[in-house]
């Protein structure tokens, strides 16, 4: 069992990236506790959320399937993703590459699921608005205590734009992009300061 710093350990659980706050205004409460219950239970919404989300807000009906995709294939996506970063980064799972011992790149691969979660949210909400500037602060200090490779989690979110654009009728492309290219950015804000 791998020990995690003190530091670490007090960051994790503040390390919340989705936030609501910002829809208070312009999506239904009862829209909004569905999302935020699945965010605080760190799972994907359910076949019977995403249809109530839709029922609350009807301007959301071309987005749901979009939603209900993303989790239906998320292993396949992020196994994607991983293999964009592994070919990008051969040695990252080597010793002394960024992702090793091996605990460290299945808590990347985990990450992965957890953003591709997280854009779900913000695709099923329609709103690209869907972080929390302060729990991306403190994601950002705890990659930086533990020596998370940025290079390869941007790449990484990347390869999951891809992996999940692929997925979606070329039309609609264009108008789902922003939402992955809102966490990109974010994470990309990690290595500017």
């Amino acid at each position: 069992m791998v020990q995690l710093s003190a530091r670490a350990k007090e960051l994790i659980p503040k390390a919340r990236i989705v936030s609501f706050e910002s829809w208070q205004t312009t999506h239904p409460q009862t829209a909004i506790a569905i999302l935020q219950a699945a965010d605080d239970q760190g799972r994907y919404l359910t076949d019977e959320e995403l249809e109530q989300i839709q029922a609350l807000s009807p301007e959301t009906s071309g987005l749901i399937p979009v939603a209900k995709m993303l989790g239906d294939v998320v292993a396949e996506i992020v196994d994607e993703a991983r293999a964009k970063v592994l070919q990008q980064f051969p040695d990252i799972l080597k010793p002394g590459g960024g992702l090793y011992p091996p605990f460290r790149a299945e808590a990347c691969w985990r990450d992965f699921w957890h953003f591709t979660r997280c854009i779900s949210y913000g695709i099923a909400g329609g709103s690209s608005q869907f972080t929390s500037d302060r729990g991306l602060g403190y994601m950002k200090l705890l990659y930086e205590e533990l020596s998370v490779p940025l290079d390869a989690m941007i790449l990484g979110l990347e390869g999951i734009k891809i992996a999940s654009l692929q997925r979606i009728e070329p039309e609609q492309q264009e108008n789902l992009a922003p939402y992955f290219d809102h966490l990109i950015n974010q994470l990309s804000r990690f290595q500017d300061s």
